[in-house]
């Protein structure tokens, strides 16, 4: 596939993107003295900025790299709710928002001074479960508009029927990515692809000595779900792809680390696009990888440009 059909297709594609939405706030600043309170440092916040997180960041990337996006989420009534919506609208993102008046708009405050995150503030509670039911008729109505459903699962509370969810998405045909969280991914049963990290993943299946020990293992977990393909993320070691019949190794591509949060938002939203626009797993899979190796040369939960991307591709880096 050429990188110009390549774009063509991305921008045809449709992939609904369903899971736990979320508002990252920075304030940057100067950090010039200790407090006499207590032993930590004064920062005096210069700038504020605000992005899409969660969720909400995967339905950006996806968005970003040309691709139809629709983002299906529950959210509060509060002040991180209304920034949240302002966001996805001036980003190009569609949105079905369901609406708790006692759920906190989930916020994540990060404090930056000298080019370093000196703290994080979470502000969330757990969204009302009849909300989440009330959401499902929102869910049928959407996949038969889009070619792929992609879960982003931050285990906050708002996949509670996920494998209903999933089980609609297949009878209808649809390719099913997972970004999964927590031990139980008997949740995850009947999903086209899910892409655990290593720790993820070793919170499921424990640790392992050896390449073939993890192959093993996750071999095994992918024949238990019935999924298609088990994508498992490396961090510096790349990403492994573990199918039926075979196991594929992409290593990570080498360039400097800045920042990792948002990478594997990057992963599964570049291999969620490509899926959707009918690219081969494999090629999918590598799209993914040059794209994780992009962003994390980049501050915060950051976003990869499809022209970027098509320039690493068309290089074979």
């Amino acid at each position: 596939m050429t990188i110009t059909v390549e774009r063509e297709r991305l921008a045809k594609a449709r992939v609904l993107i369903v899971g736990d939405a979320m508002l990252d706030r920075y304030w940057f600043g100067a950090v010039e003295r200790i407090s006499p309170e207590a032993p930590v440092p004064v920062v005096r916040v210069n700038r504020e900025e605000e992005r899409l997180g969660g969720a909400a960041n995967v339905a950006l990337n996806v968005k970003t790299l040309s691709t139809r996006a629709t983002l299906l989420t529950v959210v509060g009534t509060d002040e991180p709710a209304r920034r949240l919506r302002q966001l996805l609208e001036r980003e190009g993102v569609s949105t079905v928002l369901g609406e708790d008046p006692q759920l906190y708009t989930i916020v994540k405050l990060r404090v930056i001074g000298r080019s370093q995150q000196l703290i994080r503030v979470d502000f969330e509670n757990q969204p009302d479960h009849e909300v989440l039911a009330g959401m499902l008729t929102d869910y049928e109505r959407a996949l038969g508009d889009h070619d792929a459903v992609l879960f982003s699962d931050y285990g906050k509370g708002g996949l509670t029927h996920i494998t209903r969810m999933i089980e609609l998405a297949r009878a209808q045909g649809k390719i099913v990515l997972v970004d999964p969280k927590g031990d139980d991914y008997s949740r995850y049963v009947g999903a086209t692809i899910v892409t655990p990290n290593r720790k993820e993943l070793q919170d499921v299946v424990g640790r392992w000595k050896s390449d073939d020990q993890l192959a093993e293992k996750a071999l095994s977990l992918r024949k238990r779900l019935g999924l298609q393909a088990l994508l498992v993320t490396l961090g510096k070691d790349g990403m492994t792809l573990f199918e039926e019949r075979r196991v594929h190794h992409e290593p990570a591509r080498a360039r400097e680390v800045f920042d990792v949060s948002g990478a594997g938002d990057t992963v599964i939203a570049t291999l969620g696009a490509m899926l959707g626009a009918g690219a081969p797993l494999h090629d999918a899979v590598v799209a993914a990888n040059q794209a994780a190796g992009i962003v994390v040369g980049k501050l915060g939960t950051a976003v990869v440009h499809p022209e970027e991307l098509m320039a690493e591709l068309a290089q074979g880096r």
